[in-house]
C-alpha cells in the first residue's frame, strides 16, 4: 500500500557530509510523522531523527548539531543532512513513515534502507 524509496548513501570520509532521500508513495491520504532510522552493524536499529508534519523535529543526542531532516509534503519527501559524519555513523539508514492510507487507516512504513560507510 506504502512505498518508501531511499537514496543518497555511500562512502564517504570521516568529516564530510551526506544527504539521504526517501519518497513515499502509494495509497497516501496524509503522513504525519516521518523519520530516519539506522542500523549500525550488529546493533538494534534506532531513530536518530525525526520530523512532524508541521515541521517540528527531535534528534538522538549521539547526531545533535550534525544532522538535519526537513521534508517536503507536497513531495512526500523526507531528507537527512548528515555533515560532520564520523566513523561510529557508519550503518544502514532507514526511512520511517506514519502515513494515513485513503482507506484512513495509519500504518507505518519502513523503507528497504540504504547504506552509509563513513571511513577515518
Amino acid at each position: 500500500q506504502v512505498h518508501l524509496v531511499e537514496s543518497g548513501g555511500g562512502l564517504v570520509q570521516a568529516g564530510g557530509s551526506v544527504r539521504l532521500s526517501c519518497a513515499a508513495s502509494g495509497s497516501i491520504f496524509t503522513i504525519n510523522n516521518m523519520g530516519w532510522g539506522r542500523q549500525a552493524p550488529g546493533k538494534q536499529r534506532e531513530l536518530v531523527a525525526s520530523i512532524s508534519r508541521g515541521g517540528s523535529t527531535d534528534y538522538a543526542d549521539s547526531v545533535k548539531g550534525r544532522f538535519t531532516i526537513s521534508r517536503d509534503n507536497a513531495k512526500n519527501t523526507v531528507y537527512l543532512q548528515m555533515d560532520s559524519l564520523k566513523p561510529e555513523d557508519t550503518g544502514d539508514y532507514y526511512c520511517n513513515a506514519v502515513v494515513v492510507t485513503t482507506a484512513r487507516s495509519i500504518v507505518s512504513s519502513w523503507g528497504q534502507g540504504t547504506q552509509v560507510t563513513v571511513s577515518s
